[in-house]
């Protein structure tokens, strides 16, 4: 088109018709697309009409990997043998006798039985001395512990789903009453975990004991509510002990307090302040600071010092890694070596008012001698994982009960989940374990 200035006025006026047809139609499919975008926000990109799952790349099947063992359920010792046969024909009605094994099928079936058992006392008087005489019962005869009314069998299955399941009390006694028809009201329930925390007394302290005899101990802490006031729940854990205690505080009085000065083992642990006030070797986890330089480095991605710094800090902890001596001179050699490189890293930044990556480099310093413990003592990990582990199925119970309502509750609820999670460490059976562990109270 020529310039508008040399246009007539009928050939302006159809430009501005087209012009305004043109901006109609555009704004219709501003308001779809902006009505489109909002089901995609509010329902996921399945919301939209005609959306279709885009296929997926065809990948090229590979050869199954045999295994080394098969992993089939055997076939068990059958406590009941049932056959079954026709006793006359189908079509013409004669009677069958004999035959033979066509195939064997093993149903496996747990019966849910309730039973009351009545223990009754008979005295008998002594025709000599003419004194009444009474059979003196032990736990392990009336399968009970102590005066309960439910037998150790019950409340060993009660303190399995609450210690190890996280089931609540609440369902637990719902369980129990829809499956045996037994009803048991919370505070029983209570008591029964009670019970087992209390049998458990002698065993939680021999696991407290243990701990501060550990050579490597790994401890973290989590936050616990007891009757809406807000406290800490602290593990220190073992590859083979699980051992908890719920304090009110965060201090770092509590793992003084919890290893004691019998504690002369190292312990891996986060950078939080409160385990300072320990005088013992400490290994700071190198997860949580793996996980802070990456959030770093995504943060600034503008900055390629920044990345450079990250990936020397990253390689440190590989070479760390992959360092492997017998010799624990060697060991402690290249312990030093590394804590001399890692602190010509961050020596720099941390006169760097601005920089962003300051704060990090004055927590590496900080702990400078704490980051490469792992290189001269191979049996120390390098990371806290252990402890948050064992701290994940507490977290998860948190979620479900919010907290617990009483100290005695806090007590009951620690020493559960270091019994519970003991067992399970060492492979043991923790319903029998229990029930062993209630019939060795004495009545």
């Amino acid at each position: 088109m020529r310039d508008l200035q040399d246009a007539s006025r009928e050939e302006l006026l159809e430009l501005i018709a087209a012009l305004l047809a043109r901006v109609e139609a555009l704004e219709v499919r501003v308001a779809e697309l902006e009505e489109e975008n909002a089901r995609l926000r509010k329902g996921g990109a399945k919301a939209a009409p005609g959306w279709v799952k885009p296929n997926r790349p065809r990948r090229e099947k590979r050869p199954r990997k045999r295994r080394g063992q098969a992993f089939v359920r055997r076939r068990e010792p059958a406590e009941a043998v049932r056959e079954h046969a026709l006793e006359r024909c189908p079509e013409c009605g004669r009677k069958l006798e004999g035959g033979w094994v066509h195939r064997r099928r093993q149903v496996i079936e747990i019966e849910l039985v309730r039973r009351v058992v009545e223990h009754v006392v008979v005295a008998r008087r002594c025709g000599v001395c003419g004194k009444r005489r009474l059979p003196r019962l032990n736990p392990a005869e009336l399968g009970v512990q102590g005066k309960r009314r439910f037998g150790a069998g019950l409340q060993g299955l009660v303190g399995l789903l609450h210690g190890r399941y996280r089931v609540p009390m609440k369902e637990i006694g719902s369980f129990l009453e829809e499956g045996w028809g037994l009803h048991v009201s919370d505070g029983e329930i209570v008591e029964l975990l009670d019970g087992v925390a209390e049998a458990g007394a002698a065993v939680f302290q021999e696991l407290h004991e243990q701990v501060q005899r550990a050579p490597v101990v790994c401890s973290d802490e989590t936050g616990w509510r007891e009757e809406g006031q807000n406290g800490w729940l602290w593990t220190f854990s073992t590859p083979d002990t699980r051992y908890f205690e719920i304090h009110p505080t965060r201090s770092g009085r509590v793992p003084e307090q919890v290893l004691g000065e019998r504690f002369r083992g190292r312990l891996v642990c986060d950078c939080y302040v409160g385990y300072n006030r320990l005088l013992q070797e400490k290994q700071r986890c190198w997860a949580h600071l793996l996980r802070d330089l990456e959030a770093l480095q995504q943060a600034r991605p503008e900055q390629p010092e920044v990345s450079r710094w990250v990936k020397a800090i990253k390689s440190l902890h590989r070479e760390a890694k992959a360092f492997r001596s017998l010799r624990a001179r060697r060991r402690r050699q290249k312990r030093q070596e590394l804590e001399a490189r890692i602190d010509l890293l961050v020596r720099p930044v941390t006169h760097q008012l601005e920089a962003p990556h300051r704060v990090l480099a004055e927590r590496i310093r900080r702990h400078l001698l704490e980051w490469f413990v792992f290189v001269e003592h191979p049996e120390v990990p390098p990371t806290n994982n252990l402890a948050e582990r064992s701290l994940r199925p507490a977290v998860i119970a948190r979620k479900i009960s919010g907290g617990t309502r009483s100290d005695k509750g806090s007590q009951t609820t620690a020493r559960l989940m270091s019994l519970f999670g003991t067992w399970k460490l060492r492979q043991l059976s923790p319903l029998s374990t229990c029930q062993r562990l209630l019939l060795a109270d004495s009545p």
